[in-house]
């Protein structure tokens, strides 16, 4: 059945042990499937005859960029066709006139902002990963930067889709507003490849900030340190990056990275603001609410070298679990709730999982409400960290909340889509319907 795919893509199709292996999963979901055969695709013309063979054949296809999903996104639905994108990575154009780029969806947000050196802008979406950009797309990512930035739906202006049809469409418009016609561009923003392939995006871009201030605050509990963020959020400050991380995070910290941090729940907080005058009583303004907050201790890094130390520990976060924890499988959640259930759904996370007999460290974006847990268990308590995280997620919506903010559904987070949308996850799935009719892109996701 392969013989006509390998003809029509030439030295593109792999069906080696390995690189079946590598797309056989993603990082946060436990379960593994090898698919049919892997296509490394590098260009458009290549998707489309990818998409004309699964056609013909009836074959699910799944794209894949970097890995990095944490929701089963990339789990193939048995034998299936893996579309690594990855080799679709050049930027193809950067005007900085008009605060763009555009690039292929292969390209890393780290090879972007290193191509943008000398422009006096950068790309700010950090999920944390290396991720593909595409991949950023697809699960409408964000992270530590979103709350002053957004997330991808914002910073993403066009993109260029290829449907299962093979037909390819140009959504939204290289402007920063458009009212012309339905916003088809944000429908295949998060839709995690169930509607479309996206083989070209339009990105906006921002001025590197003039002035930068990092902030590291310590208190004696988790919910106080929850409590100061939300009053953070209230002081009209220009708060770029409010992360949260528990003992247990600031711990794996230091033994992985060699750090001396104090082991007690933090808030890592960046300001980015126009003048050195400005930041400065911005900076006294926050340690002062900090210190009426509660906090133990302030500690300021205001060098580039000392800046790029402290967020490389909040990235670098992932791994120093895993280090801590080998041989063990790790149950990451993630939900979001209204800013003012922040510090409620943080207290509710530290009750559960002490119900639950379970270790696991609380961090994430709480500026915009969304944070999350990292829970390492054998496989024997897998079951049991499952529990915790459908509990967190229903605590989520009984506050108001999503059951995710920016993983994305996949597989795990999709029982939870019609108690969060009701009659809508039936026009999700007649959209899903309308563009693939016969159910090929990345099947069994979201609907």
């Amino acid at each position: 059945m392969l013989d006509a795919l390998k003809a029509a893509l030439p030295e593109r199709v792999s069906t080696a042990s390995s690189d079946l292996e590598a797309h056989s999963h993603d990082e946060g979901y436990p379960a593994r499937t090898l698919p049919l055969a892997v296509v490394y695709a590098q260009s458009l013309d290549e998707v489309q005859k990818a998409l004309a063979w699964a056609r013909d054949t009836g074959t699910p296809v799944v794209p894949f960029g970097a890995g990095t999903s944490l929701e089963g996104q990339l789990l193939p639905p048995g034998p299936a066709l893996s579309l690594d994108l990855s080799r679709m990575n050049r930027v193809l154009e950067v005007r900085p006139e008009d605060f763009m780029a555009t690039v292929e969806p292969g390209l890393s947000r780290e090879a972007l902002n290193a191509s943008l050196k000398g422009t006096g802008l950068f790309f700010p979406v950090d999920p944390g990963a290396n991720a593909s950009l595409g991949g950023m797309a697809s699960t409408n990512a964000s992270g530590t930067t979103t709350l002053r930035y957004g997330g991808m739906r914002p910073n993403v202006l066009a993109l260029q889709v290829v449907l299962a049809s093979g037909e390819v469409l140009e959504l939204g418009r290289g402007v920063r507003k458009t009212s012309a016609g339905y916003d088809l561009k944000d429908l295949f923003i998060g839709a995690e490849g169930t509607l479309g392939i996206i083989t070209r995006l339009t990105l906006k871009l921002h001025p590197l900030p003039a002035q930068v201030h990092t902030l590291r605050v310590f208190f004696e509990h988790l919910e106080a340190a929850a409590e100061a963020a939300y009053t953070l959020l209230g002081s009209g400050l220009p708060l770029a990056r409010l992360e949260l991380l528990d003992e247990l995070s600031l711990r794996s910290i230091n033994r992985y990275l060699g750090r001396d941090y104090p082991e007690q729940p933090a808030l890592f907080v960046e300001f980015h603001s126009s003048t050195g005058e400005a930041l400065e009583a911005e900076s006294q303004l926050a340690v002062g609410l900090m210190r009426e907050a509660g906090a133990v201790a302030v500690a300021a890094a205001k060098t580039q070298e000392e800046r790029s130390a402290q967020w490389e520990a909040r990235h670098q976060l992932y791994w120093a679990q895993v280090a801590q924890h080998p041989g063990c499988r790790f149950m990451i959640t993630d939900t979001a709730v209204p800013i003012s259930q922040m510090p409620a759904l943080v207290r509710y996370a530290q009750h559960l999982l002490a119900e639950l007999g379970l270790s696991g460290s609380i961090l994430g974006h709480v500026g915009d409400g969304n944070f999350h847990t990292l829970v390492a268990v054998d496989e024997q308590g897998y079951p049991q960290a499952e529990r915790y995280a459908m509990g967190l997620v229903e605590k989520a919506l009984e506050l108001g909340g999503t059951s995710t903010g920016e993983h994305g559904v996949g597989l795990r987070k999709k029982k939870y889509l019609a108690q969060e949308h009701g009659p809508a996850l039936e026009w999700m799935g007649r959209l899903k319907q309308l563009f693939d009719p016969h159910g090929l892109l990345n099947p069994g996701k979201i609907v």
